[in-house]
């Protein structure tokens, strides 16, 4: 079941959001649309999507919604998709395109949050925050362990060697953060862009040469399983690995082996190959090992920017303009009878 949040007339357009969302861009929608909003926690199923979107005109979806080939020849009713995400790995954006849709997303808005998010977990990891915590708790400070020279001990991450792997806005603002801690910061970059302040480098060498590597790319095919076992052995078995771009960049299997064999020190992990992260995962039984929730952009200011690019980009669809952030702008809409494909 779905949730109408306000009736109206039926000659507006009808559109589908897979969430509730924070600010105020869904009452904005609601004042131009009749808006329906999937009310349940963790968004619709496959099945349930496809129902909800058959007679929309805009879809406006999170990154855990699949839309595929599928669902967008049996959704034949929409003008536009917008996704409340930067990533785009979810949609099938070929196929969008070759039916003429407009698929928007939501760059620009989170890689400070983002980046806060992949320091956070370089100094948790690093600094054995986790562990640390879990030690208070747990009960094993005690007044016979009140302090100890070899407790915890971590590693610093001041003046140490950062590897960057990806330069994009995240990547950069990354960088910035490790100015300020007097880091050496390396970087490659499909796009071989220079940075100011960010040695450029192979890859291979990033991986040898870096204390902690950090990870700032969109899953592409060329990038999916980037950081393989042969990747990872590069590494120094002193270094940490973060990731907070998507998990299947990082062959999960290889790495977890590499923690357990000491081959890795740690890392500091928000995204998996597969969300939510199974019981099952090796991940969960290391102590060298940080986990989030994909919460890369989660504050409050930058899930309402992101709310309300969504929603731009849904009304502008709608408008027949052209979106704000459009993925594939050979077919943003030219007028409101540009003709489709299907």
């Amino acid at each position: 079941m779905v949730k109408q949040i306000r009736s109206r007339a039926p000659h507006r357009p009808r559109v589908f959001v897979t969430r509730a969302l924070p600010g105020t861009g869904l009452e904005r929608l609601a004042a131009r649309t009749h808006l329906e909003v999937w009310p349940a926690p963790g968004g619709p199923s496959y099945a349930e999507l496809v129902r909800g979107a058959r007679d929309a005109d805009a879809l406006l979806c999170m990154l855990t919604d699949r839309v595929d080939a599928a669902l967008l020849g049996a959704c034949t009713r929409l003008r536009v998709v917008s996704s409340c995400s930067v990533g785009l790995d979810h949609v099938d954006l070929a196929e969008a395109t070759r039916r003429g849709i407009p698929v928007g997303h939501t760059p620009g808005v989170l890689a400070e949050t983002t980046a806060d998010l992949a320091f956070a977990l370089l100094l948790a990891t690093a600094r054995r925050v986790a562990e640390a915590d879990r030690f208070v708790r747990s009960g094993g400070w005690t007044p016979e362990r009140r302090w100890e020279p070899e407790l915890l001990l971590g590693r610093d991450v001041h003046g140490a060697v950062l590897g960057s792997v990806g330069l994009g806005q995240i990547g950069r603002a990354m960088a910035r953060r490790a100015a300020g801690f007097g880091m050496r910061v390396l970087g490659w970059s499909r796009s071989r862009r220079r940075v100011a302040g960010v040695e450029r480098v192979a890859l291979e060498d990033l991986l040898a040469g870096s204390d902690a590597v950090t990870i700032h790319l969109a899953l592409t095919p060329e990038t999916r399983g980037l950081l393989d076992a042969r990747a990872l052995a590069r590494m120094k078995p002193e270094a940490f690995l973060i990731n907070t771009a998507r998990g299947g960049i990082v062959d999960e299997a290889a790495l977890a082996e590499a923690l357990a064999a000491g081959r890795l020190a740690g890392a500091g992990i928000d995204v998996f190959e597969s969300e939510p992260l199974a019981p099952s995962s090796p991940l969960l039984a290391l102590e060298n090992v940080v986990l989030t929730p994909h919460i890369g952009s989660a504050s409050i200011a930058t899930r309402v920017r992101m709310a309300d690019l969504a929603v731009e980009n849904v009304l502008a669809g709608l408008a027949a303009r052209a979106l704000p952030h459009c993925a594939n702008p050979e077919v943003q809409p030219a007028s409101a009878t540009r003709s489709r494909r299907r």
